[in-house]
Order: C-alpha cells, then structure tokens, then sequence
C-alpha cells in the first residue's frame, strides 16, 4: 500500500484507540451526580412534588419565583451542576426560588388532564407558595411546555401572579419552521389516549429524529476526537443523562395537548377553553419577559415570539438568545445571559 492509502488507515486506527479510550472513561464518570443545590420538599399532590430551595444570599426582597418545567422533561437542567445551573445563578441575587417536579406518572394516572395539572397541581403549588409569603403574587417562570401551562394559568388566575417569565416557550404552533408540530398533526389523539400513558423514550426519540444526524452522531464524533478531559466527559455524561431520562406521559393530558395546541393552535386563535373557563391571553396583563433562542429546533424562535402579539401587557419584552433549546438552559454563553435578564428584570420592576 502507497503512503497515500496508509495515511486514512493510520488515522482510523489512532481514532479507534481514542475512541476506546475515551469511552472507557465516559463509563468511569458514569456515576456522576445531577442537580447542585440543596432543596427541600414542602408540598405535594399526586406525583407531584414542590421544592423550595435552600437560599445562598440575603434576601433581595422581591416575592418567591415558583418555575413551572416542562412535563415532558425533568426539571434538574435547570440546576445541572454549579457553573451551568439558571436555579443557582436566580439564589445568588437574593431570591427565593420554588421548583415543580411533576414525578413519574403510572398507569392509574392517566386519566389526569390539562385542567387536573392546571388547577390541581399547579394551582395547589401556587397556593403553597403564596401561603408562605401573606398572600400576594409571585412570580411564575413558565419554561417550554410549562411555559404554556404558566401562561393558562395567569390568563385564568391573573390575582395569583404578580410577573410572568417565559423561557423557551411556544405559542404559536403553526409557523412554517415548526418541523415537530408538522410531524404530530396526523396523530389520532383519541387512539392516543385509547393506548394509554407514553413511555418517556418514544417521545425522546421523537425529539432527537428532528435533527437525527447533529443529535445522535456529531455530538459522540465531536466528543471523541476533542481529547476531552475528566471535567469535559463529566459535563457530557450529565447531558446524556438528562437527554435520556424522560418520564412517561399521562395519556389525557398529552392527548389534550397535541390536539388543542399542535394541531388546533387553540391559543393564539382565541378558541381555548380549559374546565369551561375561555383562556385569552388578552387576559393576561402582568408585567411578561419572554425569552426565546434564536437557533430552536424544538420550538422556533417565531413560535415564541408571537406571544408580544397577542397578550394584554403593556409591559411585555421580548429577547431572543443567540443559542439553542438546551442551550438556553446550560451552554457556557446563555449561562450568564439568561438569568442576568432575568434578574435585571425582576430588579427593575421590584
């Protein structure tokens, strides 16, 4: 063989050793552990859970901000390790800051809808939080999916909330780019709630064909030819885990949500009526910062964007983060961005 054809040969067979390699000591920091901040369980409901986290600075006098994650995903992103944690970043500037873990649904749950999650179990963490602190408003942070519940939820109970954040979340689900709301408006979502609860990795597997290549192979090649190190592998595995550990879905509730939001796009068409009650989001009045990432494969920065378009408050503001989904959450760059707005925000309305 010439040296030409040797060279490929060489370099894969030096590129199978580190890859070996490397995946020796991606299984050594298998063990590593997720979420970074001491927290407390103060209320629950079903499988639900409330936490109130232990606080890291004096006061700054604002009122508690409950954060209202996705049901489709764990919460622990948002606090996945001390230099990549929204949560940490919020404790630091004094606040105090609630979390909802909506837990592990089981079969005899799935008959739970959107009105039982809305009224039940959020609205039983509001009303803990508000307990705590002599009634008044707090501030909801609503992110993806919770997001839209946050947004239900103020339009429907306005006295509850004081300021609404909302962190990647979709409003309008019919934009051109919004290749996952394509895909899900042929599903017959009264065969889906025939077949029962949604096992959480037929959904993870949704989400990861939307960008099958980027997601499944370049992220590993990447991984394996940077000569990562021990903090580097670390930081990686505490991805996957996350990526990887959905929890299954209530078989009503997630019928309800395709269906109303994907496929009928109930809430910017002014059509949504949740328990007999119609939700506007003309209704909704409070100070709202909405935050979006620009490079969303999940929900498109249009989808979000839409909502200053269509709420009643005279104070709304709008910012799109030069990242991805996920990466509004733990990349290095939105890691200081996102919750200085946020705490900017807060600040300047105290």
């Amino acid at each position: 063989m010439n040296d030409a054809g040797a060279a490929p040969g060489a370099a894969l067979a030096e590129l199978t050793l580190q890859i070996s390699a490397t995946l020796a000591r991606l299984r050594s920091a298998a063990g590593v552990t997720v979420g970074c901040s001491l927290k407390e369980r103060v209320w629950s409901c079903g499988k639900t859970t409330l936490y109130r986290y232990a606080p890291l600075a004096p006061p700054a006098g604002s009122p508690p901000v409950l954060i209202c994650f996705a049901l489709v995903n764990r919460p622990y992103v948002l606090d996945l390790q001390p230099d990549r944690s929204l949560v940490r970043r919020l404790l630091e500037a004094g606040l105090d800051v609630y979390l909802i873990d909506w837990g592990d649904p089981e079969e005899s749950d799935r008959h739970l809808d959107l009105e039982d999650y809305l009224e039940r179990h959020l609205g039983g963490c509001v009303g803990h939080v508000r307990a705590q602190c002599g009634g008044t408003p707090l501030d909801l942070l609503g992110v993806c999916q919770g997001g839209v519940l946050s947004l239900c939820y103020t339009a429907l109970h306005p006295q509850a909330v004081g300021r609404l954040i909302t962190l990647t979340t979709p409003v309008d689900f019919h934009t051109s780019g919004n290749l996952l709301s394509k895909w899900v408006r042929g599903i017959d979502t009264a065969l889906l709630e025939r077949c029962g609860n949604v096992p959480g990795e037929l959904l993870n597997g949704l989400f990861l064909a939307l960008m099958p290549l980027r997601l499944t192979q370049q992220k590993y090649v990447r991984l394996l030819t940077s000569q990562p190190d021990q903090r580097a592998l670390e930081d990686f595995v505490r991805m996957e885990k996350w990526i990887f550990d959905s929890p299954p879905q209530n078989a009503a509730a997630l019928a309800q949500f395709v269906r109303w939001f994907y496929q009928e796009n109930r809430l910017v068409r002014d059509t949504l009526t949740i328990g007999g009650r119609r939700v506007r989001l003309a209704d909704i009045r409070q100070p709202l910062l909405n935050l979006y990432a620009s490079e969303d494969h999940i929900v498109p920065a249009s989808a979000s964007s839409a909502l200053g378009e269509h709420v009643g408050s005279r104070d709304y503001t709008g910012c799109a983060i030069a990242t991805g989904h996920i990466g509004m959450y733990v990349s290095r760059a939105a890691g200081g961005e996102v919750p200085g707005r946020i705490i900017s925000w807060l600040a300047e309305r105290s």
